[in-house]
């Protein structure tokens, strides 16, 4: 019987595409999104806890519960994965993560799924990339009603450099990217990326942003082809720069979906890297603070690191694998 398991599930940024992934826009037309995990984790680790803590379940993430009940759990994401994929008490739940949340690199999906991936792992079952994906977003989506997209939730699961396209009929494609040797590093060498210190709940910028898709539907089926055409350039010889290029039209794009995606603070910092030499960027995830993705020829980053000095930048590079267990012992080990 399985008494420890330990999963690491990755982050990701979202290149474009973001909002053709709700499903008041994909139930009408398919949507796209153009994404990547990147090597900052999420571990959770699920374990058997100690009968003398005469506790049923003990939670510690930015809080620590101790509760007798699976219904009194306040962290509505883990009292709805073990609603779903029941463990019987007593139970100990840990979670760290590499990047504060609410940063706008998915880490509410990462969490879900890699709870749910420990959580089958602990019951002796062993899920799917697909399965992990639909549990989480099930549970965030119909569940919890949150007004959030499956893109992040198929990251998490899947790993890597994927183009996902959302069917009408709920389905999701997943096409692996499969770029030349040294294309893929090619790719992150031109990024940088800086924190806010500004986060935010997405669900109250994407709750706006689901309301406005009516009457920004043309705008959305824009940045749909938007990521179509990333992807393409990702192909095509790659060049940075005009992959770049094509990261700021869009970022102008999804600045019109919501009056909160950006402000004042976000655009100055933004100008001030573009005049430094950055040819292209955006706010990660739903906007509204987070990090500022920039991409930038090389020998402009250190011009922009000066220009952006009051901002923590954050190195990151690729990922290739999606949610792993890192480890599983049974009581004898």
């Amino acid at each position: 019987m399985v008494e420890l398991v330990v999963t690491r599930t990755p982050l990701r940024i979202s290149f474009a595409g973001g909002g053709t992934d709700l499903p008041a826009f994909y139930e009408r037309e398919h949507g796209a999104v153009l994404s990547t995990t990147i090597d900052k984790y999420l571990y959770v680790t699920v374990k058997r806890h100690g009968r003398l803590f005469n506790e049923a379940f003990r939670l510690n993430y930015s809080e620590t519960e101790h509760v007798q009940q699976m219904e009194a759990i306040k962290n509505h994401i883990a009292r709805e994965c073990l609603r779903l994929v029941p463990v019987e008490p007593p139970l100990y739940i840990n979670t760290v993560a590499d990047i504060p949340e609410f940063s706008g690199l998915g880490s509410s999906s990462s969490f879900s799924v890699g709870l749910l991936n420990a959580l089958h792992v602990f019951r002796g079952e062993r899920a799917s990339a697909v399965q992990l994906a639909e549990e989480a977003s099930h549970i965030e989506m119909d569940v919890l009603k949150r007004p959030i997209g499956k893109q992040d939730h198929y990251a998490a699961a899947f790993g890597g450099l994927n183009f996902f396209c959302f069917q009408p009929d709920g389905r999701v494609t997943v096409e692996p990217q499969h770029l030349p040797e040294g294309a893929v590093q090619r790719l992150f060498d031109h990024l940088v990326m800086f924190w806010t210190a500004m986060s935010r709940d997405a669900a109250s910028v994407l709750k706006e942003q689901q309301d406005n898709i009516p009457e920004k539907f043309p705008v959305l089926q824009t940045m749909r082809e938007d990521a179509r055409f990333l992807q393409g350039l990702l192909h095509n010889g790659f060049d940075p720069l005009a992959f770049g290029r094509l990261l700021d039209t869009t970022w102008q794009r999804k600045r019109q979906l919501a009056s909160r995606i950006s402000n004042d603070r976000i655009d100055a910092w933004y100008e001030r890297a573009k005049e430094a030499g950055a040819v292209g960027g955006k706010i990660c995830g739903a906007g509204g603070g987070g990090f500022l993705l920039l991409v930038s020829p090389q020998d402009r980053q250190d011009a922009i690191r000066l220009a952006l000095h009051d901002m923590q930048e954050v190195r990151v590079g690729y990922e290739a694998n999606g949610s792993c267990v890192l480890l599983a012992r049974d009581h004898g080990g």
